[in-house]
Order: C-alpha cells, then structure tokens, then sequence
C-alpha cells in the first residue's frame, strides 16, 4: 500500500490537499476522541455530516473545529446537517448553504459548498447527507451534480454520507458523472459503517477530471496516518471517516 502523501504546493502551482468526509453525529458521542481523529488526518478540507443542529449548535461546531486545528468555512444547522471545515491553508472565496425540497414525513437535507483556493489552484467544495428513502436519495443525487455544474468552478469535489452503497442507483449516478476517489486510488480501509464492525461503504468522496487522486480511504493502518486508533474510531462517532489525497490543477 502507498504512502498517503502530506498536503503541499507543488512548483507548478497545483496543490495536493488532504480531504475528510466524516458523519460526526451531532458531537453526541465522545468529542475529545472526534477532535483527535481529525487532528491526526491533518486534512485542509472536512467534509461534515451531522453537525450540531439545535441549542447553541454554532458553539458547538466551533468548539470541533478548534480543537481539531481547523476553522468553520459554512453549514450547520442552515444545512440540516452537513458543514464544511478548513485549515488555514485554504483561503475562502464563497460560500452558499443549500437547502433541498423538503418530502413530507422525511428530514429535511441540504448541501454546505464553498468556493476555495489553495495556492494557485481554485476548488468548489459540497458536503452532503443523502436521504434515507431510496427514490428521494436519487433525485438529490442529480440535484448534487447539477449544484457542482453552477458553482463556476473547472475542479470541484463532493462528499459526504450517501445511505447507500456503491452499487445502489444513487451513488451508480455520482460515480457515471464524477470519480469514486475510493475505487480509483484505494488506500486505508473501504468500508464505512459501522465502526464496531465495519461491513458497508456509503460514506465517499467524489472528484471532477483533472483532480488526480493519489489515495484515498478510511484512515487506520494506513501509511502516511499516524495517530488515528480503532478506540478513538469507535468512541468519536458511529461512522467511520473517508480520507483522500487529492492533487488540484492550477487553475
């Protein structure tokens, strides 16, 4: 298995970045543990699912980010869940939290994007949290792709808690429009749920072409992450997170 590379800036102006995808369940579980995860994945880019919806939920994501060396770029309750959290590495450009139709008798869902920049290079970035209901999960897929088509942007990735695996229709359409990151560049473990005994992989991260993907997996094992223990997977949260190693063209 190859070494998952270090964040850098590359001469010609491209960046190679980490990215997260990490459903965190509303920091119910062991946050200290969370924090320490994050931390030891050294991401630019945190994709987050779950985050705190309710009472003083801003303090709370704030406090996440802190502690993992990160700052908050957008989401949250506004999203229904998903956020976006970076490193100071990346400098912000915009940002638009998006909220989806709403389905009778269903949780609401939205997306969290950003526009951001690192060096030379120019990403849109979405985080996403897929429906529970099979027929609405696909349509949210196509509105996911049809999101990523308006942000303006040539390179942009996604990721998030798709509820379903790679051979289920909604993640079928992702991965015809998008690279399954996992399935181009596997490194670390494959699948994502649940912690305890992992059996399924419906967490992932996609990238558009000319994002080369240098790895990309779950984080305990794996060369090139030191620090992640299974205690700390189990205790942080009842999914397992997806790391990639992504180099960005210059834009």
């Amino acid at each position: 298995m190859s070494l998952l590379p270090n964040s850098r800036t590359e001469p010609d102006g491209s960046a190679v970045i980490r990215v997260l995808s990490y459903n965190i369940r509303s920091m119910r579980d062991d946050t200290d543990a969370l924090a320490r995860v994050i931390r030891a994945c050294e991401p630019d880019l945190v994709l987050v699912q779950e985050a705190p919806r309710f009472f003083r939920w801003r303090k709370k994501l704030a406090r996440l980010a802190r502690e993992s060396d990160l700052v908050v770029v957008t989401g949250g309750a506004t999203t229904t869940g998903p956020a976006i959290l970076s490193s100071l590495r990346a400098s912000v450009e915009r940002t638009e939290d998006v909220l989806l139709p709403p389905t009778p008798g269903l949780h609401r869902r939205g997306f969290a994007t950003a526009v951001v920049r690192f060096a030379g290079t120019r990403l849109g970035v979405l985080s996403c949290h897929l429906s529970l209901q099979k027929d609405e999960r696909y349509d949210q897929a196509g509105m996911l792709l049809d999101r990523l088509a308006g942000m303006g942007v040539e390179h942009m990735i996604a990721g998030g808690d798709l509820n379903e695996r790679p051979d289920g229709p909604a993640f079928r359409r992702l991965a015809g429009t998008l690279t399954d990151c996992r399935a181009a560049s596997p490194w670390g473990g494959e699948h994502t749920w649940t912690p305890a005994d992992p059996y399924q992989r419906i967490d992932a991260i996609f990238a558009t072409e000319g994002i080369e993907v240098l790895g990309c997996g779950v984080p305990l094992g794996g060369p090139g992450v030191t620090g992640v223990t299974e205690t700390d997977l189990r205790a942080a949260t009842d999914h397992l997170p997806v790391l990639a190693a992504l180099r960005v063209p210059a834009s």
